[in-house]
């Protein structure tokens, strides 16, 4: 395939324009000194994973994506910050100084994925095709029912978490 085939497709200008919007937003989640701000810049980035699924015909994964990811975790997240009434201005006491030692590790973590990946699919084809909804329901609540009821189990202690660090101590009150 050729540059000019390449460009001649549109869902691959898609693609570029949802990649460009996710590695942006990513590092401005990493960089960004204010909470909320990489809160919604995390939504950016897990909107755009939601497309990127549209493109390639996981319509069911993207909506999943976009109502645990975005409209559950994320909510729950702002949530954590407003109960436990975080700062939520800049706070300019956080170590930004050391960034090259994070750097080279996620580097050193995509070349590992991206080796592996090439190992394991070497010149594989991917056949072409939709996967049904109906399909995914099955695989998920006959073969991986244990892993999906760890998830859900992990998320009840999350939210029991928040609900234990958000109340009020007795002393608090009097005080």
């Amino acid at each position: 395939m050729t540059f000019g085939d390449w460009a001649g497709e549109p869902g691959n200008w898609v693609f570029v324009v949802l990649a460009l919007v996710m590695v942006g937003g990513a590092l401005r989640v990493v960089t960004s000194r204010n909470v909320v701000h990489a809160v919604l810049f995390l939504v950016a980035t897990l909107a755009g994973s939601a497309g990127i699924f549209l493109l390639l015909g996981a319509e069911f994964v993207a909506w999943t994506v976009v109502l645990v990811s975005i409209g559950a975790v994320v909510v729950l997240f702002l949530f954590g910050i407003m109960i436990t009434r975080a700062p939520l201005g800049y706070d300019t006491a956080l170590d930004h100084e050391r960034r090259w030692p994070a750097a080279l590790i996620a580097l050193a973590v995509f070349g590992l994925m991206a080796w592996s990946l090439l190992i394991f699919f070497e010149d594989r084809v991917i056949d072409e095709g939709v996967v049904r909804s109906a399909d995914l329901g099955t695989s998920i609540f006959e073969r991986y029912v244990i892993p999906f009821e760890v998830v859900s189990f992990l998320l009840l202690a999350a939210l029991i978490g928040g609900i234990v660090l958000a109340r009020r101590d007795p002393e608090e009150e009097t005080a």
